[in-house]
């Protein structure tokens, strides 16, 4: 019964975040982020946000100081909008899984190229 609640409060996390970073943060450096996923621990006191940050190496360094300029905003903004007693602490984490994707897919199409060459 516990694990469904805090698989649901992970759910209502990713949600509320995404909408802030959409709608209420006014950053104009936070622009091209996806939230990728929420890991909560059982106890509900850490929030782990997993998110991609798209465009240039220094667009995504401006972006990622604004995001963790931002985490008490949205800690406090949580906490209103699932209306809990008490938000868990927000740790932003760095998705890199789309980059490592593009880099096996790069390897593989490179050994591709090369059965074809030498077929």
């Amino acid at each position: 019964m516990a694990r469904l609640r805090v698989e649901k409060m992970r759910e209502a996390i990713k949600q509320e975040i995404s909408n802030m970073l959409l709608h209420d943060v006014k950053d104009p450096r936070i622009q091209s982020i996806t939230v990728t996923g929420v890991d909560l621990t059982n106890d509900m006191s850490l929030a782990k946000i997993y998110v991609t940050v798209y465009g240039t190496q220094d667009k995504q360094e401006e972006a990622w100081k604004a995001l963790n300029n931002a985490l008490g905003f949205m800690r406090t903004q949580i906490a209103k909008r699932i209306r809990l007693r008490f938000a868990p602490s927000l740790v932003l984490v760095k998705d890199t899984s789309m980059e490592y994707s593009a880099h096996i897919e790069g390897i593989l199409k490179k050994i591709k190229e090369k059965e074809d060459y030498h077929g």
